[in-house]
């Protein structure tokens, strides 16, 4: 089992808690496409998603790979996400 999960955080999370359960629906589609694409390092990869009034922030340790951008995009973008494709990276 993997221990050392990203921190999750949203703006206005005191009022809206829904942010944070969404982050978590969208960390576990991320984690599932990359388990599903063979990508054995992804999870460590990056520190913390951040969900800033609808953008996805998504910080990373080191630099992702288009195909793992384009998990957060996917994931955001669905029906557990947000809907929109507002996800910004940070390295």
């Amino acid at each position: 089992m993997f221990l050392d999960h990203p921190t999750i955080t949203a703006t206005n999370s005191f009022t809206e808690p829904d942010r944070i359960e969404r982050l978590n629906r969208v960390y576990g589609y991320v984690v599932a496409l990359a388990e599903q694409a063979g990508i054995e390092v992804f999870i460590q990869k990056f520190s913390q998603l951040h969900d800033h009034k609808g953008t996805l922030i998504v910080f990373w340790h080191d630099a992702p790979t288009e195909q793992e951008k384009a998990f957060f995009t996917t994931a955001w973008a669905s029906k557990v996400g947000d809907g929109t494709d507002n996800v910004e990276h940070e390295i």
